[in-house]
C-alpha cells in the first residue's frame, strides 16, 4: 500500500509560480513511475506530467509544456511539480498518481494510487 499526500497548492495571480509536492509512504517508491494529473471544474481528469522511476524519463502535456517541470527524490519518496508562467486555465485539483508499470507516460485506468488532491487557482 503506498499512501500519497499532496502540498502546495494555493492561489496566485497569472504568470506566477507554484511548486507542489507529493510525499508517498512506504520503501517502494522507486519502484513507481510518478504523476500529476489534474481536473478543473465541470471536466474530466486529464494527465498532466509523469515521470519514470528513477527519474530518466518525463512526459508532458502540449498545454504545460516549457512551463511545469517534474522532478523526483528517491531517497525523500517525494515528487514535485514546478510549475511557472502559470495561466487561469490551470486552475484545478492537482492529483499525484502512482503507476507499477514504470513508464513516465500513464493514463487514469494504469494509475494504482492517487493522492487526494491540492487545489490550485490561477487569478487573471
Amino acid at each position: 500500500q503506498v499512501q500519497l499526500v499532496e502540498s502546495g497548492g494555493g492561489l496566485v495571480q497569472a504568470g506566477g509560480s507554484l511548486r507542489l509536492s507529493c510525499a508517498a509512504s512506504g520503501r517502494t517508491f522507486s519502484t513507481y513511475a510518478m504523476g500529476w494529473f489534474r481536473r478543473a471544474s465541470g471536466k474530466e481528469r486529464e494527465f498532466v506530467v509523469g515521470i519514470s522511476r528513477r527519474g530518466s524519463s518525463t512526459y508532458y502535456a502540449n498545454s504545460v509544456k516549457g512551463r511545469f517541470t517534474i522532478s523526483r527524490d528517491n531517497a525523500k519518496n517525494t515528487v514535485y511539480l514546478q510549475m511557472n508562467s502559470l495561466k487561469p486555465e490551470d486552475t484545478a485539483v492537482y492529483y499525484c498518481a502512482a503507476d507499477s508499470r514504470g513508464s513516465a507516460y500513464f493514463t487514469s485506468g494504469t494509475v494504482d494510487y492517487w493522492g487526494k488532491g491540492t487545489l490550485v487557482t490561477i487569478s487573471s
